[in-house]
């Protein structure tokens, strides 16, 4: 094995989280430290440091570039593979846990929306002066875009990251083909797993986007972009902790008559735990089988619930949309108005459904609800590049509650039906 492979196994075999925390922290470094010595023209390191600076943000301009050109191709074919393949089952008891998975992911998102309105953020983009020309008045005219990006022609929506046609065209095509051959739902399968092999080595490269972006950021407007970073994060932990501590529990509550809280506490404690540290909800599924057979679920109506949680129970991935979404238009001076705000509710539901199975699937959506505002590709592919730079604690979070919630909601509807 030559001395580059050698540097290239030992780099993917360090933790990804790591990776991500330690670019963040050298790109912040070398951001304070060229803006330090910007204006002392006499030192001699200083053009040196802002060069690396310069080189730095060419890295943070790839990463984001490579994001904004896979993003939509993978939206299409993961939507439209997930509607292809999907197999409901007719345990006793499914119907009433995917309409508690629907209900929770759409309250969620109104959660994600109440708190970005409350809480308003700015973030830190650059050509804000040029997107704010765009901005929509009125929420008939956010309908009117929206009835024409959907009868866009697909290879214009996903040549041009038309999100709302290429949406429309996977949920389309996939029901259209939802009762072909098994060996063309395979061939979507294996598409899916492609393009997600592809995402995959993108997010593998994330650690040096992360580390340009924070550096030329950091060295044009120093602290604040920091701090604009931790007031993200407090809104959506915070959202996601209002949903897993109030919204949950009232969900609960309306299908047991009974106080909730016992319950979603061992999930929280049990499932949420184990899920923040593995930050995937597929691996956590072996976890939350477990749990189930302790509250007493049958093995019938778990064994399906739990994976197809794992898939369309995304309340994380909701909330995690509309703030992003709703930051990005508050910084480009978008004010929106209710039926807006309730419009963008429903499509990070939607979204979120389809968020699954992708490292940062959730943030790859984020240009889909971007769109409502009119808000630029260009801008919404920035969103998504602070969504990595925060995604340490973020993704984390989102699927602890999307975790914890699969469980919560499978022991809700049985023992609803149990009442009965």
């Amino acid at each position: 094995m030559s001395s580059i492979q050698k540097l290239v196994a030992s780099y993917k075999d360090k933790n990804l989280v790591l990776r991500i925390v330690t670019g963040l922290i050298i790109g912040a470094i070398l951001g304070f430290a060229a803006r330090s010595t910007a204006g002392d023209i006499a030192a001699e390191h200083t053009s040196f440091l802002i060069n690396v600076v310069a080189f730095a943000e060419i890295l943070g301009n790839l990463f984001v570039g490579a994001l904004k050109a896979v993003a939509p191709i993978l939206v299409f074919i993961l939507i439209l593979s997930s509607i292809v393949n999907k197999q409901y089952g007719s345990a006793s008891g499914l119907k009433r846990v995917v309409v508690l998975y629907i209900v929770g992911t759409f309250l969620a998102s109104c959660v994600g929306v109440a708190a970005s309105f409350l809480f308003p953020t700015d973030l830190a983009l650059s050509n804000v002066g040029a997107a704010e020309n765009a901005v929509p008045a009125s929420v008939w005219i956010v309908l009117k875009d929206l009835l024409f990006k959907v009868v866009d022609n697909p290879l214009n929506a996903i040549a041009h990251g038309n999100y709302v046609g290429i949406l429309t065209w996977a949920i389309g095509l996939g029901i259209a083909l939802k009762f072909c051959t098994n060996e063309t739902k395979k061939i979507f399968t294996d598409l899916s797993e492609a393009v997600t092999k592809i995402v995959q080595f993108v997010i593998q490269l994330a650690p040096f986007g992360i580390f340009g972006l924070v550096a030329s950021t950091v060295y044009q407007t120093g602290v604040d972009a920091l701090l604009g970073y931790v007031r993200i994060v407090v809104v959506l932990v915070g959202a996601m902790a209002f949903v897993a501590l109030v919204v949950n529990p009232l969900i609960v509550f309306a299908v047991i008559k009974k106080n909730p809280y016992p319950l979603v506490f061992t999930c929280l404690r049990e499932s949420g735990l184990t899920a923040f540290f593995t930050r995937s909800s597929a691996a956590n599924i072996p976890v939350n089988l477990n749990l189930c057979k302790k509250l007493g679920i049958s093995d019938e109506l778990s064994s399906i619930s739990i994976p197809l949680g794992a898939t369309i129970n995304m309340a994380g991935a909701a909330v995690v949309i509309a703030i992003l979404a709703l930051a990005a238009a508050h910084t480009l001076g978008v004010r929106p108005d209710f039926w807006t705000a309730l419009l963008l509710c429903v499509v990070s539901a939607v979204g979120a459904c389809g968020a699954s199975g992708v490292p940062g699937g959730s943030l790859m959506l984020i240009p889909l609800a971007c769109s409502l505002f009119n808000i630029s590709n260009d801008i919404a592919m920035q969103v998504v590049a602070i969504g990595f730079i925060i995604g340490v604690i973020q993704d984390s979070a989102e699927t602890a509650l999307n975790s914890s919630t699969d469980v919560l909601f499978t022991a809700a509807a049985d023992m609803g039906r149990q009442r009965k």
